[in-house]
């Protein structure tokens, strides 16, 4: 099985940075190779649906992200540690949510594309 694991979230002023890793197994034993997977963050903030950040495919780097993270966020990948990273920049209070990544095979910010989901790592954003 796919297996996918966050980490990096933690407690930090606004304006401050933070970069969350997303360590991903096990596509060999899922019949597809780790460059036909998209991998995408999540975030769920308290009381509010999740919805998708940015996603980045392994085998050609295209990468998509939701218009409020554009030029805040970046999201970037080890094709050799299969680590996808998102370095979140200019954090403000309303970026704290629990972050989760998962993978899917389309390249897009819908939840409904991604199969493998992972644990969430908590981001906040004091003011």
């Amino acid at each position: 099985d796919v297996q996918l694991q966050a980490s990096g979230g933690g407690l930090v002023q606004a304006g401050g940075s933070l970069r969350l890793s997303c360590a991903s197994s096990g596509f060999a034993f899922d019949g597809f190779p780790v460059n036909d997977y998209v991998i995408g963050w999540f975030r769920q903030a308290p009381g509010k649906e999740r919805e998708g950040v940015s996603c980045i495919r392994y085998s050609d780097g295209r990468t998509r992200n939701l218009d409020s993270v554009k030029g805040r966020f970046t999201i970037s990948r080890d094709n050799d540690k299969n680590t996808v990273y998102l370095e979140m920049n200019s954090l403000k209070p309303d970026d704290t949510a629990v972050y989760y990544c998962a993978a899917g095979t389309v390249l897009g910010t819908s939840e409904r594309w991604y199969e493998y989901w992972g644990q969430g790592t908590l981001v906040t954003v004091s003011s």
